[in-house]
């Protein structure tokens, strides 16, 4: 029986379940739940566990097939990819200034999850620009070949 087989079969079956347990909680209704953590317990965490399950087998599942592509391909260019991100990321940091800032519940953000929020924003514009970057230069590349 083939890898494909078998996990057509745990999708189905995990799919059955999550349909069972949503069913539950449709008839037992909003404010039984509300009402009662026993009813609650009982009712949602048996779905909320089935998402945890699926959510567990999709990472399994990457990690595998990720590390498979890894040690098949061509290891060079991925460590290659891998440091052009690292370098990404370092550009973004050093671009990056940290404030400590209060937040809505009271908290307040630190120095330096707020140098990381900028990080993370940085990362995305720049990654954002790059990517239109290759779309365009490869759509003006095929305009010019022909």
């Amino acid at each position: 029986m083939g890898l494909h087989k078998i996990l057509k079969y745990v999708a189905l079956g995990l799919g059955v379940i999550g349909m069972i347990l949503l069913a539950r909680i449709i008839f037992t209704g909003n404010d039984a739940i509300e009402a009662s953590a026993d009813v609650q317990s009982s009712v949602v965490d048996p779905y909320i566990f089935i998402a945890y399950v699926v959510l567990a087998v999709i990472l399994v599942l990457v990690l595998v097939y990720v590390l498979k592509g890894i040690f098949a391909g061509n290891i060079k260019k991925t460590l290659m990819a891998i440091g052009a991100f690292l370098a990404v990321f370092l550009i973004a940091y050093v671009l990056s200034t940290g404030v400590e800032t209060p937040m809505k519940d009271g908290k307040i953000l630190s120095e330096g999850g707020s140098k990381l929020v900028g990080t993370g924003l940085r990362m995305f514009y720049i990654l954002t620009i790059v990517a239109i970057g290759a779309m365009a230069w490869t759509g003006v590349k095929k305009l010019t070949n022909k």
